[in-house]
């Protein structure tokens, strides 16, 4: 039987690309998307992955829609928890509403999915949380004081589930992408992209793809001994 993988933020960009790596290696998969029908239709049509709209950053919502995939598809095997936006400003200039709606989406939501899933997978005995952090969550990024530190909370979020669950046969571990090669990314004017990829050890940005293959090796039913971990993908940017 097929293992049902779940992936917020799951129609663009990274999400898009784990979600892809997923079902190309015999997952069956669904994505959730917060706002843009037209491109989780068209995603939906092109790779026959069913996109489930709702606010991951609500705890109804989340709870709703998990019960409709349920109802429809199953338990939830494997969850992504990808969703996460950007209200990027200097810290003097932040709205409360900026930091926010950050801290909602990209950390809350983390608590939201993983709440409402994680007693099945506790009296499944199985289980595999996959949480995408960032590089900036990591080594802080200016800017970006709301997003560094929703994503240096998922990553011990990360490590404090993972202990709570890893006798249960769930693991818990976090991703850490550096720079990936998206259209969020690919609109940065080209002179500031330019020196960022100057920055990059590797000496380009990495692929959804990439990211995908790393998710896929954390999901896989013999990765049950790594827990808790956080795998940098950043080309050698930032080194832990």
């Amino acid at each position: 039987m097929k293992r049902l993988a779940l992936v917020t933020g799951g129609t663009r960009g990274i999400g898009a690309g784990i979600a892809k790596t997923l079902k190309e290696h015999g997952y069956d998969v669904v994505v959730t998307y917060g706002g843009n029908d037209k491109t989780a239709q068209a995603f939906s049509e092109k790779y026959g992955i069913p996109a489930y709209k709702w606010d991951v950053s609500q705890y109804e919502s989340c709870e709703e829609g998990l019960a409709q995939i349920i109802q429809e598809r199953g338990a939830i095997d494997v969850l992504v928890n990808n969703a996460g936006i950007t209200r990027d400003g200097m810290l003097h200039k932040m709205t409360p509403s900026m930091w926010s709606d950050v801290i909602k989406t990209n950390l809350s939501s983390c608590f939201n999915m993983c709440r409402l899933v994680i007693d099945s997978m506790r009296e499944r005995g199985f289980g595999r949380i996959i949480n995408i952090a960032s590089i900036n969550g990591q080594k802080g990024q200016m800017g970006q004081t709301n997003y560094s530190a929703a994503k240096a909370g998922v990553i011990g979020f990360t490590k404090a589930l993972a202990q709570e669950c890893a006798s249960k046969g769930i693991t818990v571990n976090a991703i850490a992408p550096g720079y990936i090669d998206t259209d969020m990314v690919r609109a940065v004017p080209e002179n500031v992209l330019e020196k960022i990829i100057s920055g990059i050890p590797a000496k380009r940005l990495g692929t959804t793809k990439e990211v995908g293959r790393a998710v896929l090796f954390l999901a896989d039913d013999h990765a049950g001994f790594i827990n808790g971990a956080t795998l940098n993908i950043n080309g050698g940017q930032y080194m832990m």
